[in-house]
């Protein structure tokens, strides 16, 4: 009868302490409440309105690269830093300094003389496509495409680089707010009418 008797406590002691247990474990569930509240305040944040960020224009892009400042300061001496800046879109295949020193520096020079301004407005305009022209609208394509002074340029995106007639496009797809740069490694010359 002891025996029966130690068994009925020892398994009433057992059964109180999985309930102590049990008790426990609703406490900390409890806890886990204040979790749903800070789950509601993200989704509050994320309802105020997130202003975007305006792009630059293609000249004040290519202004804030070291790179492109033989092209701004012909762009500037040339008058077309306005047009440039209008709201397009455009897509320019823009030379880098390294692209102007290999042209024939008298040739440079000479474009660069109030007289020339009218060479320089052609010279710059053939290197502007109107209209917004990514990597992706050229890749497999090889056509010619009219410039900004309608002086037709050949643009092949069939092989393993993008070709702007001789020059290769060495960047793409750099965004401006009034259209994209592709940098090219050449500076490209339309014919003259003579």
């Amino acid at each position: 009868m002891k025996t029966l008797l130690l068994t009925t406590i020892a398994a009433s002691a057992l059964f109180l302490v999985a309930c102590s247990d049990k008790t426990e474990t609703v406490t900390e569930t409890s806890a886990v409440t204040p979790a749903e509240t800070v789950e509601t305040m993200p989704s509050e944040t994320a309802a105020t309105p997130v202003e975007p960020i305006a792009l630059p224009t293609l000249v004040d892009v290519m202004g804030s690269s070291p790179d492109f400042s033989t092209l701004v300061a012909a762009i500037g001496a040339a008058d077309l830093t306005e047009t440039l800046s209008g709201t397009g879109p455009y897509t320019i295949f823009a030379p880098t300094n390294e692209a102007f020193s290999a042209m024939d520096p008298a040739m440079l020079e000479d474009l660069m003389k109030p007289e020339n301004k009218a060479k320089l407005v052609t010279v710059l305009s053939y290197h502007v496509v109107p209209g917004k022209l990514s990597s992706s609208d050229l890749a497999g394509k090889s056509e010619p495409l009219a410039s900004l002074n309608n002086k037709d340029m050949l643009v092949d995106g069939t092989g393993d680089n993008l070709m702007v007639n001789t020059a290769t496009v060495k960047m793409g797809d750099i965004e401006a707010s009034n259209g994209v740069i592709h940098v090219i490694d050449t500076v490209l010359l339309p014919r003259f009418e003579e």
